[in-house]
């Protein structure tokens, strides 16, 4: 019997992956998750009304708001990261309210695709793909607003379809320097774990973000994390909402109403386990600094391959490229048939390219989650194997990679 995809027998007929070995997923989300947090899924319900359940969730919430950096309240909510945008305007905004959104790849155009929908007026930014945000143009269209229409500036932390990251402490000063009362509102839903993120210290009032990035969960779980100026904010705005309200999830402690319904008990028990996987590793900024050298390792291999083929990073300044993932140009090579292949024939899942128009000039790597090196430069070598496969032309990136991370391993001794 042939396999469903006919490629190499990886699929059996009923369409699961057969291949021996593992499937290196290496796409910006979701991302690999920690095995004893696959374990803590397996869990038995229990009464989400039981004391050790809500002495459970108890511990949670007294954790999430450094994992954000100093937030004053953070709201769990049980969707993908959509839900989360949504509720991030509905209550913060009035009907007709303006919002500032760049355009600044994918998922600011859809943020602002949702603002638009919801009744709200947008103003953008020029369109920009290949850096991130300018604070100075932020604070230029915000000097100009004069009559104070603009009431939240919406900003992608790190923009998952271009690979840039934007400097949110400049991104408040700009804000501060114009005097403008407008809300920083903060999609951190691929920077989560992988980026500093400083709420407190860098005057964010509303960051989203969500499971499946960094914070190697599976998809379900998204956040808005708050600070006061949110929350006063909230009580006044008047865009109808229900479900996505703040305001009635902190009238009383009962879990019911934390949660807006049913809690997600399973997930509950599993963001446990992420909790003491971080603490264990040292911390968000021990974490941070794990993502980073992994990007290192990924930069050196795509300028290694850029050597002698058409490949080269998006976010042509390293100052401005996120640690979570990398965006890959193919110049005139289309690289769909370098995805497929590296998924096809060496199971090595990455990003399709994410830009409309351009989709097929290059791909997605993701380095970010449950990762270590052999799992980075089984990637990189799948990718430059397929490469080879597909006679595609391109230097040596994978002793580039391995010379990066033999460069910066840290010393157990220390």
């Amino acid at each position: 019997m042939k396999s469903a995809t006919g490629a190499g027998g990886l699929r059996s007929a009923a369409g699961l992956r057969s291949a021996s070995g593992r499937y290196f997923v290496h796409n910006p989300g979701p991302t690999n998750i920690p095995d004893r947090v696959l374990e803590a899924f397996r869990r038995p319900a229990i009464d989400f009304s039981d004391p050790e359940f809500v002495s459970l969730v108890e511990s949670i919430w007294a954790e999430l708001p450094e994992l954000f950096g100093g937030a004053d309240k953070v709201v769990v909510l049980t969707m993908v990261g959509h839900g989360a945008w949504e509720s991030s305007l509905v209550n913060t905004l009035d009907p007709g309210d303006a919002v500032l959104i760049p355009d600044c790849g994918l998922f600011g155009r859809r943020w602002a695709s949702m603002a638009r929908d919801l009744g709200y007026e947008v103003i953008t930014t020029e369109t920009h793909f290949r850096r991130p945000t300018d604070p100075n143009e932020i604070a230029d269209i915000l000097a100009a607003d004069t009559t104070r229409r603009i009431r939240n500036v919406c900003i992608v932390h790190t923009e998952t379809s271009t690979g840039a990251v934007t400097d949110l402490a400049a991104m408040r000063s700009a804000i501060d320097a114009v005097g403008h009362p407008a809300l920083l509102v903060v999609d951190a839903v691929c920077s989560l774990g992988v980026e500093p993120l400083r709420m407190r210290d860098w005057g964010i009032d509303v960051l989203v973000a969500t499971s499946q990035k960094g914070l190697m969960l599976p998809p379900g779980l998204s956040f808005c994390a708050l600070r006061e100026p949110a929350l006063q904010r909230s009580r006044s705005a008047s865009t109808p909402r229900h479900h996505l309200a703040w305001q009635p999830r902190f009238e009383d402690d009962h879990v019911y109403k934390r949660f807006g319904g049913t809690p997600p008990i399973q997930h509950m028990f599993a963001l446990r386990a992420v909790l003491d996987v971080i603490a264990e590793l040292g911390g968000v900024d021990a974490m941070a600094a794990r993502h980073r050298r992994w990007a290192a390792a990924v930069h050196a291999a795509v300028d290694g391959w850029g050597t002698d083929g058409p490949w080269q990073i998006n976010i042509a300044n390293p100052e401005h490229r996120t640690s979570a993932i990398t965006c890959v140009r193919s110049g005139e090579l289309q690289a769909g048939p370098l995805v497929t292949a590296a998924r096809d024939r060496f199971n090595v899942s990455v990003g399709s390219w994410m830009l409309g128009a351009h989709e097929g000039d290059g791909f997605r790597i993701g380095h970010l989650g449950d990762l270590n090196e052999p799992m980075l430069l089984g990637a990189l070598g799948g990718l430059e194997t397929a490469m080879t496969v597909l006679g595609m032309p391109h230097g040596d990136g994978l002793p580039a990679a391995v010379a990066s991370l033999a460069a910066t391993a840290p010393d157990p001794a220390t």
